[in-house]
């Protein structure tokens, strides 16, 4: 019989699949950044600024738990073309809605300070989607499970 993963280990690579989705939203926070409306570039450099600062803090947790952060990728495959503001809003909300499902596992993951820390990245992100999207979800980082689910 295999062993339980310990929770530390648990913790660690949900810490490291939290690091990837931040790297991608930067990445896509770039091109969001291009193509979205002059009234909403405030809140798109806003978004990287965030994204980026929550980034940097989980390469440092991921250090802390024994582990070695994932680098970027030299680019991203985006869900679609953006080509305009209204494309931009949506890859906002989209990649919203995928940081928060990574912070989710990270809370299921986690305990004490991570916990609470990934809770505050799962609410500002379904927070930063709403706003992106013109409104919420029932329960934030948990959309792209159950769409999954009823599709398998």
């Amino acid at each position: 019989m295999t062993p339980a993963p310990s929770s530390a280990s648990g913790a660690l690579e949900a810490a490291q699949a939290a690091l990837a989705a931040e790297h991608a939203a930067a990445y896509g926070y770039g091109v969001i950044g291009a193509r979205t409306a002059a009234a909403r570039s405030a809140e798109a450099r806003e978004a990287y600024g965030g994204h980026l600062s929550r980034r940097d803090a989980l390469a440092r947790t991921v250090r802390e738990l024994g582990g070695s952060p994932r680098p970027a990728e030299a680019a991203y495959a985006l869900p679609f073309e953006v080509r305009g503001p209204a494309d931009a809003e949506r890859l906002a909300a989209e990649i919203e809605d995928r940081v928060a499902g990574a912070y989710s596992d990270l809370v299921r993951a986690a305990d004490g300070r991570l916990r609470r820390e990934a809770a505050d990245a799962l609410s500002a992100a379904a927070v930063r989607a709403a706003r992106w999207r013109g409104g919420g979800v029932a329960f934030p980082g948990l959309t792209e499970r159950g769409e999954r689910a009823r599709t398998s």
